[in-house]
């Protein structure tokens, strides 16, 4: 069963199930106050007997009966007087006629206009009952009964009633009043299921239409949230789902185009030296070396391309395991300045052989704990090293190493006075693969994979790695890494 279903039974019993009740109710009061139905119909049709308090209703129906029985008392004053005090005790008032002339006025109707309006005699038995009206201050209702007194003199008795003006409103309009109760009440639960449900199947319609699109592979829009309710909540859980979806296939096709290129770049970079192989291969099988030089010449570029072919394997094999996060770091807390300060001592000698000039200006204070891994970090130094001696074209070839503290972190700055990067290749050199030569030519070596291994590498160990550089003047490495913290919060 539908939601909308679901709502419309369930508040077509909220309207009907209470009008059964009250009808129900209505019928059991007026049962227990008024008898059974046949004498309240009875009284309908009479006319007589429906007086807002039982006591008046009982007095009438006796003076009626005694006026049937023994009308000849009805001419004792006496009688007629404690009549009238038992009426006057629930706002009512006794008139007693005799042909056209009242024997008998209740002391609270002296002078009241009423007197002079009270309806004729027409025959014995014969009921009257007038709706209420005003008189001077008083809203006043006459009930009354014709009857004979002994030797034929006609007699009429008189029951005037001071209403309340709301009960008399009620029970004059009271059908009315019923009706537009009843139609309230219908047009109340209609609107309230109108809107209730509106504003139910409305979102849940729109929900319903933003499945269908994500189906059909539709995921570059957006569910508009308009209500902060339980469906509200299903709205955002639900735009959230198709964000992270979105998200997940724009990853998945970054993956494919990624892994496309990866297979590009290995191809390419293979081919290389492996075409260089063949090459020599089939000049050793032609003949082309006829002496013994010129074939150990060719078997060590042999050896030398296969030499280079394996170490781009054992990069790419070690950024995959990097990238798939399969590389484990065995990290140990070590005194950075230290660390770094036998670092720069090798590094001064094995650039002084290359007849590099090297300076270092280490800035940190004593006991800078730095959590690391020694080999990764070591290889990442050895990755930007060998870039900057590879494209190093300078007479004077310079490499500086400076390091210091920004706040928690130790800030490292590798510089060189190479050949420098274009500005547009800059943001892409710890791409894998990627090589500031748009030729991509394989003149300089190397797997196009060293930066982007030093990049992985540092992230693992929580730091960042960035570059810049001047086109011709030279490049600067940057490395941040995190201090180490103590249990008080405090950096060792």
């Amino acid at each position: 069963m539908s939601i909308r279903l679901k709502l419309l039974y369930s508040y077509a019993a909220m309207l009907l199930i209470p009008l059964i009740m009250m009808i129900i109710t209505a019928m059991l009061l007026v049962v227990v106050f008024r008898g059974d139905f046949q004498s309240i119909r009875e009284q309908l049709h009479s006319g007589v007997g429906l007086f807002e308090n039982q006591n008046v209703e009982h007095t009438f129906k006796e003076l009626k009966r005694t006026s049937e029985k023994n009308p000849s008392i009805l001419a004792d004053l006496t009688y007629i007087a404690d009549i009238d005090q038992e009426l006057q005790l629930n706002n009512s008032k006794l008139v007693v006629r005799k042909d056209d002339a009242l024997v008998y006025v209740s002391p609270a109707l002296k002078d009241s206009d009423v007197l002079q309006q009270l309806p004729p005699f027409k025959h014995p038995g014969h009921p009257e009952r007038e709706d209420a009206k005003r008189y001077g201050q008083e809203l006043l209702e006459i009930n009354s009964f014709d009857f004979n007194y002994p030797e034929q003199h006609t007699g009429s008795i008189f029951v005037i009633t001071t209403i309340n003006p709301l009960v008399n409103f009620t029970q004059k309009f009271f059908p009315i009043l019923f009706i537009i109760l009843l139609i309230i009440l219908i047009v109340t639960h209609t609107l309230l299921t109108y809107f209730v449900s509106k504003s139910i199947i409305n979102p849940l319609r729109k929900l319903k239409n933003a499945m269908k699109r994500i189906q059909s592979g539709d995921l570059d829009f957006q569910v508009q949230i308009t209500s902060k309710d339980e469906i509200g909540q299903l709205s955002i859980a639900f735009e959230q789902m198709r964000k992270q979806l979105l998200e997940s296939i724009q990853t998945q096709v970054q993956y494919e185009e990624n892994r496309k290129e990866l297979i590009s770049n290995i191809s390419h970079d293979i081919r290389t030296p492996l075409t260089a192989i063949r090459g020599y291969v089939d000049g050793l099988g032609d003949g082309i070396a006829d002496t013994a030089d010129k074939k150990q010449k060719y078997i060590d570029i042999i050896s030398s391309k296969a030499e280079e072919m394996d170490h781009l394997i054992d990069e790419l094999f070690l950024y995959s395991k990097l990238d798939l996060k399969r590389v484990p770091f065995h990290f140990e807390v070590v005194d950075f300045a230290s660390f770094l300060a036998d670092w720069s001592d090798e590094l001064d000698f094995e650039l002084g052989k290359k007849g590099v000039h090297y300076k270092s200006d280490i800035v940190l204070p004593q006991q800078v704990q730095v959590s690391i891994d020694r080999d990764k970090l070591r290889r990442v130094f050895s990755n930007i090293l060998d870039n900057c001696l590879k494209y190093m074209n300078k007479t004077e070839k310079t490499i500086s190493l400076h390091a210091r503290l920004a706040g928690a972190r130790v800030v490292i700055e590798i510089t060189d006075n190479g050949a420098g990067v274009d500005a547009e290749a800059l943001p892409h050199i710890f791409d894998r693969f990627y090589r500031a030569d748009p030729s991509r030519n394989s003149y300089h070596g190397g797997s196009g994979l060293g930066l982007a291994i030093s990049k992985q590498m540092i992230e693992g160990h929580g730091g960042t790695i960035g570059a810049t550089s001047v086109k011709g003047e030279g490049t600067c490495m940057t490395i941040n890494l995190p201090q180490r913290r103590h249990k008080d919060g405090g950096y060792e």
